[in-house]
């Protein structure tokens, strides 16, 4: 009895031993393939650097030039109304006619202020025979020299009557004061017209009473542009206007076609409601292509940004957050720095957190990330030639 259960025990032991060594083999058989495995795994590629497009960062001084809003002003417009009530009896111009200054323009009924100067001129001239008649008694002791200073005191007094009759004659042929261009004319021959506002017209059977001026004449060449720059260009744009060439600015007709002109004033307060200053400009318009009233795009350089960071604006990666540049270094690997954009215009910006001669991304960059390997596109590399100021279209973007 004691026998079997002796060889019970050694069994279960034996049972035991083999199932140790079995777990054992099995775990060292799976680490071994698993590091064989491991180790001759192929490793992953690494990715191909990606092809770009960059450009040098150049140092050079930089125009800012702004866009703004402005509108056609004339130079000089004059509305024409008479000083005295009479009745037109000629009209010398046409709608639309070119006039010099002291063209005739219309012709009133001068008939009974012809016959007044006529009247107070002879009155004139007796008073003035009177007092030397009057010289000569003196000279003979026959008056006395007062009653010669009362003939004196007549003749002047009769003089500068005749003179207001010839000024009020004067009123009856009005003349344009500028040289310039005649508008609608509101009056015709036999037209009862009065001092003011007020202009009385027949046009037909009934009278009417028209709100306006006979004619406006308006000065159309050269013509001027109005427009507001922010205040803060106030200063360079007065220290630009002194300079040998002074401020050049140029208007956008529309279809493509441009014309230049000259700033030749600004304002000297600021609008506190916009904060902003007025500029006026002239421009000749010898062609008429620019009439009082019409809305144009103005472009102008405010100031000269010296020794500044130009880089192409394409290059410039804009966020929320702040504005991007990736850069290259020598070892074709990119970096993305963050920078601050001055002014952008004609496809360039002036930017600060580079540095001069860097190597930026132009083109490619919506790919790449930090660290990234890149490769030039072509074999030189592109750079940034072009004058911004040669054809400033493009708005400043503002520090």
């Amino acid at each position: 009895m004691e026998t079997t259960s002796h060889s019970q025990s050694n069994l279960v032991k034996k049972l035991i031993w083999f199932v140790v060594i079995l777990i054992s083999g099995g775990g060292a058989g799976y680490y071994y393939y698993s590091t064989q495995g491991s180790q001759t795994a192929p490793k992953k590629p690494s990715p191909p650097p990606q092809s770009v497009v960059t450009a040098k960062v150049e140092e050079r001084d930089f125009p800012v030039i702004i866009e703004t809003s402005g509108n056609v002003i004339s130079a000089n417009i004059v509305d024409i109304r008479p000083q005295v009530t009479n009745i037109i009896s000629k009209v010398h111009i046409t709608e639309g006619q070119e006039v010099k200054a002291g063209d005739i323009l219309f012709s009133l009924d001068d008939r009974a202020d012809r016959a007044n100067y006529e009247k107070a001129q002879a009155l004139a001239e007796d008073a003035m025979r009177q007092y030397n008649r009057a010289e000569e008694l003196v000279k003979q002791n026959f008056i006395s020299k007062a009653s010669a200073d009362t003939a004196l005191a007549n003749a002047n007094s009769a003089k500068s009557a005749a003179n207001a009759a010839q000024v009020l004659l004067s009123y009856d042929t009005i003349r344009s004061p500028i040289t310039g261009k005649a508008g609608v004319i509101n009056v015709f021959p036999g037209s009862l017209v009065q001092p003011g506002n007020v202009v009385s017209t027949t046009s037909t059977a009934a009278a009417t009473t028209t709100l306006g001026a006979m004619v406006t004449i308006t000065q159309l060449n050269p013509i001027n542009v109005q427009f507001t720059v922010p205040e803060t260009y106030m200063a360079s744009l007065l220290q630009l206007q002194k300079s040998s060439t002074g401020l050049i600015v140029q208007v956008q007709l529309g279809n493509g076609q441009k014309k230049q002109g000259k700033v030749f004033v600004v304002d000297n307060q600021v609008d506190p409601s916009i904060g902003a200053v007025k500029v006026k400009a002239s421009l000749d318009n010898s062609d008429y292509a620019l009439a009082p009233g019409r809305f144009v795009t103005v472009t102008l350089q405010t100031q000269i940004l010296k020794n500044s960071l130009v880089v192409p604006s394409q290059a410039i990666i804009s966020s929320p957050v702040s504005d991007q540049i990736y850069t290259v270094d020598e070892e074709n690997q990119v970096t993305l720095n963050k920078i601050k954009v001055l002014a952008q215009n004609n496809g360039f910006g002036v930017v600060t957190g580079i540095k001069p001669n860097d190597r930026v991304v132009v083109e490619g960059k919506q790919n790449l990330r930090p660290g990234s390997k890149v490769v030039e596109a072509n074999n030189s590399a592109n750079k940034p030639t072009n004058n911004p100021s040669s054809n400033p279209t493009e708005k400043k973007s503002g520090p």
